[in-house]
């Protein structure tokens, strides 16, 4: 253990340059002079304290800015030293550190835990913008664990319940062992010391015989590595204490229950040595079945990698052997700071690993940004870190790590936003499931999506486990909502301007609209547009503004406004279909069958053979191939006409009592007539039904499609292809 600034520096020198070792003196001395005069509970100079954090983070080879903040962590909170000083004298990187570890104490709470919880928020946020924040926090309470004695009962308690709680899932989630072992045993050892030194006395009992036994095991291993030139450095791996009381409680086992008491550690120089091993340990002794996992070919997303076996041993115990590279071996012991790249002045995480804390950023922001309170943040977060995990696999092989009990719906956003949006339904192992079936390590999903789904439902956001999914489902339905109002609002404003008989592209020109959304105070044109959508403010309103100018030039020209005439249009040919031809005349228009355009949708003509012109949609794969750009022709949507249109639909959910009842009713209650109706379920309870409904435009449809995924255990409607 580290405990002066010597042997800080002396650690650092191993792989830091003079310019940051000179860096770590200065931030050593401002802590001294700034903590000069306090004590800590134990009755030693403050700075003993700050010393030890940055003894911890030298240990973990973090860079010189890290163990600079490392010292002055806590010089913000404790000493009249303010951040403006620190950006000053050590620039913005060490301010934006300790900043990130500096407790929210001078803001007024409603109880303790808020207090908690917000502290807990603002440092993982910090987090979320530099790793570093965590390493410095995760080093700082190593420290105070190990010091906890010095404290009161209760002070023992609420600090080791933090730490499981927070503090070693987070140390798990960045690689580093070493840190995370320690913070749980020491944490047991407060919360409940019987059941601590009974695993402790227990464990001193078998030392003799555990270490005879593994001295036995290394020398017949030894003699056959030397056979065959393997060069390995082996050695008996210390079994956790927290780790036998967590099988022993969740489990339900005795202590001599407990398989890997006896483990040995093989480390080798390269990956074809560490699979030769293995080779000769199960050549030697025998496998138990189920117990061999190759975290090698498939690493832990904290990039664990090593090969674990347990095999019947030379006295017929149970032996554990953990295989690695010393390469694998640091990353093992240090996590994170294993990638941490120190080049050209830049810190950064390189590799696969800079991916998985991309994806931590990404749910800790996420998280933030939806949760309304500090305490909801940080239950949301616990959901997707701290929780145990599913491990499943894509149809490509790639692994995918989700929280325990997660279903396909979370699978699908975690591959992609846009996936997720489109979700119809999953395969899982091949097989068809429903959208909240529990997936389990080793399943291979497969999503199945359609660019004609209209999205997630409301019922999406109770099947989703994960924090991150519920977090991209809400999104959706805040974006989807605003592109809904937005899109209505700005077609009521140009209703609005035209039954005034003004020229709608210069009444909406750009400078028009930004001097009207700020005489609204609104911050641009697709502001203002949403709020005329949803009504916070009326079209008319609007329009008075946009064309002030235009309707006071008319004044001065003319007293009468003259009666506005609309531009003739080209020549256009009308059908009973709805839908003009500009610039032909007697052509049969029909609608086509394989696509069912309604009103709204963006339209093209095809000129059949003896049949005139077939209308489609401009997404409809007939139409996409250059055989038949030649034959397309513009058409558009009479908007004078007024007939219904067929739409089929295909709805999934949960196959229960009543939900075909449940369909028929809510498409009812919106006026709707329903030319058709079919339905089925699969064995997996995954009921499809079929639907032919008359509607009169895209607006219609929408209504319609959002009452049904408000239905209880609907999972998608998607718009479907003719039959």
């Amino acid at each position: 253990m580290i405990t002066g600034i010597d042997e800080v520096v002396k650690k650092a020198s191993t792989y830091l340059s003079p310019a940051d070792l000179d860096m770590i003196s200065r931030a050593y001395e401002l802590a001294n002079k700034a903590h000069e005069g306090q004590i800590r509970k134990s009755g030693v100079p403050y700075i003993m304290h700050p010393i030890a954090v940055a003894g911890i983070l030298a240990n973990l080879h973090m860079d010189a800015v890290t163990i600079a903040a490392g010292f002055l962590h806590d010089v913000v909170e404790d000493t009249p030293v303010t951040l403006d000083d620190l950006r000053e004298q050590f620039g913005p990187d060490v301010a934006l550190l300790v900043d990130g570890v500096t407790k929210l104490e001078k803001i007024k709470y409603k109880s303790k835990e808020e207090q908690l919880a917000e502290n807990h928020r603002k440092m993982l946020i910090a987090m979320a913008q530099d790793i570093r924040v965590i390493m410095i926090k995760l080093a700082d309470r190593l420290h105070n664990m190990r010091t906890l004695r010095h404290m009161s009962e209760e002070k023992q308690r609420e600090i080791s319940d933090e730490t499981l709680e927070i503090f070693a899932p987070l140390a798990h989630r960045l690689g580093i062992a070493s840190v995370k072992w320690e913070l749980e045993d020491t944490a047991l050892r407060y919360l409940n010391p019987q059941q601590y030194y009974r695993i402790v006395n227990l464990m001193q009992k078998k030392r003799v015989e555990r270490e005879a036994y593994l001295n036995e095991a290394s020398a017949t291993i030894r003699e056959k590595l030397g056979e065959l030139n393997i060069e390995a450095e082996i050695s008996g791996r210390p079994k956790h204490i927290y780790s036998i009381y967590k099988k022993m409680t969740k489990q339900n086992k005795q202590f001599n229950e407990i398989y890997d008491l006896l483990a040995l550690r093989v480390i080798v120089n390269d990956i074809r040595d560490c699979y030769a091993v293995l080779g000769i340990v199960h050549t030697l002794w025998k496998p138990m079945p189920g117990r061999f996992k190759d975290y090698i070919a498939m690493p832990k997303t904290n990039m664990y990698q090593s090969l674990h076996t347990t095999v019947i041993g030379p006295k017929g115990e149970p032996l554990e052997v953990q295989i690695r590279t010393w390469e694998m071996h640091q990353t093992a012991e240090i996590g994170i700071a294993a990638h941490w790249a120190y080049k050209e002045g830049k810190n950064v995480v390189q590799g696969s690993f800079a991916e998985k804390l991309g994806n931590l950023r990404e749910m800790i922001e996420g998280g933030s940004e939806e949760a309304p309170s500090a305490q909801e943040f940080m239950e949301s977060l616990k959901q997707d870190l701290f929780s145990d995990t599913v491990f499943v696999f894509t149809p490509k092989g790639d692994v995918v790590e989700l929280p325990k009990g997660s279903v396909p719906l979370d699978f699908s956003y975690r591959i992609h936003s846009a996936v997720g949006n489109r979700t119809i339904g999953a395969k899982v192992n091949g097989k068809i499931v429903p959208l909240d079936y529990a997936m389990k390590t080793g399943d291979i999903v497969e999503i199945l999506t359609s660019k004609h789904s209209y999205g997630p439902s409301q019922d999406w956001l109770k099947m989703a486990k994960s924090a991150h999914a519920r977090n991209k489902i809400k999104q959706w339905f805040k974006k989807e909502k605003r592109e809904e109002n937005v899109a209505k609002g700005q077609q009521m404003v140009e209703g609005e301007i035209k039954s005034r008989g003004f020229d709608v592209k210069e009444a909406m020109s750009e400078a028009n609209l930004k001097e009207a959304a700020a005489r609204f105070n609104f911050q641009g044109a697709e502001d203002m547009f949403a709020a005329v959508g949803y009504g916070g403010i009326t079209a008319s309103q609007i329009v008075t503004r946009l064309v002030d100018k235009m309707r006071r030039e008319r004044e001065e020209q003319n007293p009468v406004i003259p009666e506005h005439k609309p531009t003739p249009s080209p020549s256009v040919t009308r059908s009973e279909s709805g839908v003009k031809v500009r610039g032909v005349d007697n052509l049969l228009v029909r609608i086509s069958r394989c696509c069912t355009p309604v009103p709204g949708d963006q339209i093209i003509g095809f000129i059949t053979r003896g049949r005139g012109v077939s209308v489609h949609r401009l997404d409809c794969p007939n139409i996409a191939t250059e055989d038949c750009s030649e034959r397309l022709i513009d058409v558009e949507w009479d908007t004078e006409f007024k007939h219904n249109f067929h739409v089929d639909i295909e709805i999934t959910g949960n196959d229960r009592s009543g939900l075909l009842n449940d369909v028929l009713q809510v498409v009812a209650e919106t006026k709707t007539n329903i030319s058709a109706v079919s339905g089925k379920a699969d064995k997996n309870r995954v009921a499809t039904i079929h639907m032919t409904i008359s509607i009169s435009n895209v607006d219609h449809l929408h209504k319609v499609v959002e009452r049904i995924k408000r239905i209880k255990d609907i999972y998608s409607v998607r718009r479907i292809l003719s039959t």
